[in-house]
């Protein structure tokens, strides 16, 4: 549905380089995300993709068009099949929710009638029905963030593009806004590119994440190998921030002998006492130094970081590895 070929966006002549050579590609129907710091290109890659900023080098090409080669005519139908909503909402302080959210279908020239039923139809999908005649400045920002959705989705778009869209919104509001998303997701087969520096965000409802580091991506994946098998510092640094240190920093444990290894369970192995029946069998005796269970989408996860002392400690990694639990040996890096 999007890709990008080796693009590279620079600002002013011998300017500030935001972009370096980016070659990624996003699936039709998932939800892709990009990760950063500030400052790490990725507002500017998801302005490509609408054709609000153009590139320097390389070719965006988006259900099909190269972006840069369109005309007005030619962005003007593509933006009808991309919806934007922003961290800050954009809203119209002038005019009513429905008036909000009726906005763009006006513009594209659509039949009073037509207006009417599909601001009514989005109102209800977006759970804002009964706040239809209110002002922007009325509205809690989970609402404002609801309005922003609902207009994004107004002239059908097969893409929706989210800059931050959570980042100014409380925890429980975020939880609320991301089950909308993961579910126009599911039930309209959007597909949704998200910008976002949290990666509990990226975790909820993400496919695929690329991690972008001064205008390059130095990892791009599956979230449960970018999240639990971070291999760039960068996304290292994003999961620590997130989940707090990983369990199973060797720096965290000076002086624990034995061999220390990281456990990975996922799915219904995270709830089998996988690791009493492994001491059992082979002897082996464990120190835990850390660890979380937590989901990755609608995926259970695990990870623990052991000490293993005494007994068959080979024959454990073994044991841990025919139950489909992933063993990375971190004595290795001590």
């Amino acid at each position: 549905m999007i890709t990008f070929q080796d693009v590279s966006k620079t600002y002013g002549q011998g300017g500030h380089v935001a972009l370096r050579e980016v070659s990624l590609s996003v699936e039709a129907g998932e939800v892709f995300g990009v990760i950063g710091a500030s400052g790490a290109g990725k507002s500017t890659l998801i302005r490509l993709i609408n054709g609000l900023e153009t590139p320097t080098g390389g070719r965006v090409i988006v259900d099909g068009d190269d972006v840069a080669a369109l005309g007005v005519e030619g962005l003007r139908a593509l933006r009808r099949r991309v919806g934007m909503i922003f961290q800050h909402f954009n809203l119209l302080s002038g005019k009513t929710v429905a008036q909000n959210v009726a906005f763009p279908l006006k513009l594209a020239g659509r039949p009073p009638g037509e207006v009417k039923a599909r601001t009514a139809e989005l109102l209800e999908r977006v759970g804002l029905t009964a706040h239809a005649g209110k002002y922007p400045a009325q509205l809690s920002g989970g609402q404002k963030q609801r309005v922003g959705i609902a207009r994004a989705l107004a002239t059908g778009p097969k893409i929706l593009l989210c800059d931050e869209a959570t980042s100014a919104l409380d925890p429980e509001t975020t939880e609320q806004i991301l089950d909308l998303i993961s579910g126009l997701n599911r039930e309209l087969g959007l597909t949704i590119v998200l910008i976002t520096h949290e990666m509990d965000v990226v975790r909820r409802v993400c496919d695929r994440v690329a991690v972008l580091e001064a205008g390059r991506v130095v990892e791009a994946g599956a979230v449960e190998d970018v999240f639990l098998h971070p291999a760039s510092d960068t996304a290292r640094r994003f999961v620590r921030e997130g989940e707090g240190e990983i369990g199973g920093e060797v720096s965290a444990a000076p002086g624990v002998g034995g061999r220390l290894v990281r456990l990975t369970f996922q799915g219904e192995a995270t709830y089998k006492p996988v690791l009493g029946e492994v001491a059992r069998a082979t002897g082996v005796d464990y120190s835990i130094l850390g660890g979380r269970i937590h989901r990755l989408r609608e995926t259970p996860y695990g990870q623990l970081t052991l000490a293993l002392t005494g007994g068959d400690v080979a024959a454990a990694i073994a044991r841990f590895q025919d139950a489909g639990v992933r063993v990375d040996d971190l004595s290795e890096t001590a």
